[in-house]
């Protein structure tokens, strides 16, 4: 049947305002887009995309005539991809790719900008997992410390990536605070603004330290934090011996035992002294020491175990004499736990360390001793630190 134009006039217009979108002069708001594209005077404004079979035209009334978007499959094809790049959450990758147009380029921007802000949000949550991650030389060994909040995380490869990273770093790191023998810490602040390689398939190049931990805790949905490094360092003809306990690669570990020895002679056999080395890493980790010898034991320390010792002997009634000469008794069981020296070495506690080292003296013909150590393990002291609002536990260093 032939229709007049007045009719098919009549019949075009009432399709167009029952089926399409219609705009001002000014702005169109597609739904299919989710997009809002300025109009320019009276002109046709055209928009191509690579997903778009053909172009969207908008006429100079305002009325879109055809309009474009991403198929199905394309979607679940950019999702993807954005998740292999980033490794971000996938309601997280979705939501950036709707705002950016299905543009994975931008959308890769956006996510690292909400990064800064999900980093800032997630930080005051209590973070006490992670890994201690050891580098050393032959002359320095350096732990790192970079928590995170579930042990889930601590295995993820990425995560175990940037913290030897970090450990690769710090190792060139200068600068140091709170000297004791040979051992110091260094300020996570020092290394923010520093350049960090990474070479991992999902997050590689160069950034710096504070960007690739906000990256990181985008990507794994956790509070990420440096939060201590110590590093050991000997001058004397020597070794520096290392141990890492629930290692899941190496260099990476949950506890970390390292010490130096020393010795007189430089052209000294330096086998027996890694072997004994080796074993005593492990000790660290296992007895816990906290100084070298009884002289070293700070008087503070002392004094406040001498107060506790007595006040526990007084409560039995004994006579005075008697309980003076409990307090001396218990002082010698309290440097057998805690005085590297006077422990019993934990592989065969029928000798003490310090009978140990002076069997490693008599066989390679020289005096040996233990210039520094440092014992660390993963979230030591958070709690406290959280609870009660105080600083940073030190490592157990002598």
């Amino acid at each position: 049947m032939a229709l007049s134009k007045a009719a098919k006039r009549h019949l075009h217009n009432l399709i167009n305002n029952l089926s399409l979108p219609r705009c001002s002069s000014h702005r169109f708001h597609s739904a299919s887009a989710n997009k809002i594209v300025p109009l320019c005077g009276d002109g046709v404004k055209q928009i191509t995309s690579k997903y778009a079979a053909a172009p969207s035209i908008f006429s100079p009334s305002g009325i879109l005539f055809r309009s474009y978007s991403v198929s199905g499959s394309d979607q679940i094809s950019l999702i993807k991809q954005l998740r292999e790049r980033t490794s971000a959450p996938m309601k997280d990758v979705k939501s950036a790719l709707v705002d950016s147009n299905w543009d994975i380029e931008a959308a890769q921007k956006e996510l690292r900008r909400r990064g800064k802000t999900l980093a800032s949000k997630k930080s005051a949550r209590a973070a006490a997992e992670g890994l201690l991650a050891l580098e050393q030389d032959e002359n320095k060994a350096v732990v790192v410390e970079l928590n995170c909040e579930t042990d889930f995380v601590a295995r993820n490869d990425i995560f175990q990536h940037v913290a030897s990273s970090l450990a690769k770093l710090a190792l060139t790191v200068e600068g140091s605070s709170e000297h004791v023998s040979g051992t110091f810490s260094v300020e996570p602040e020092k290394f923010e603004d520093l350049q960090l390689k990474l070479d991992h398939p999902k997050l590689s190049g160069e950034r710096t330290v504070q960007s690739a931990i906000t990256e990181l805790t985008v990507m794994m949905g956790e509070n990420v934090k440096l939060r201590r490094c110590y590093a050991l360092s000997k001058n004397s003809p020597g070794i520096l011996s290392t141990y890492l306990h629930s290692s899941p690669q190496q260099g990476l570990g949950r506890l970390a035992g390292i010490l130096s020895l020393e010795v007189d002679d430089g052209h000294a056999s330096l086998d027996a002294l890694h072997n004994v080395g080796s074993e005593l890493a492990m000790h660290i980790v296992a007895a816990k020491p906290l100084f070298i010898s009884k002289e070293l034991v700070s008087s503070e320390a002392l004094d406040s175990e001498r107060e506790i010792l007595k006040s526990q002997a007084e409560a039995s009634g004994k006579p005075q004499l008697a309980i003076e000469k409990m307090v001396e008794g218990r002082l010698r069981k309290y440097y057998e736990e805690v005085v590297f020296m006077e422990q019993k070495f934990f592989l065969n506690d029928a000798m003490t360390v310090k009978t140990l080292l002076e069997n490693l003296s008599r066989e390679i013909g020289c005096p040996v001793k233990i210039g520094s150590f440092l014992r660390m393990e993963v979230g030591e002291g958070i709690e406290k630190v959280v609870a009660a609002g105080e600083s940073e536990p030190v490592a157990q260093a002598a």
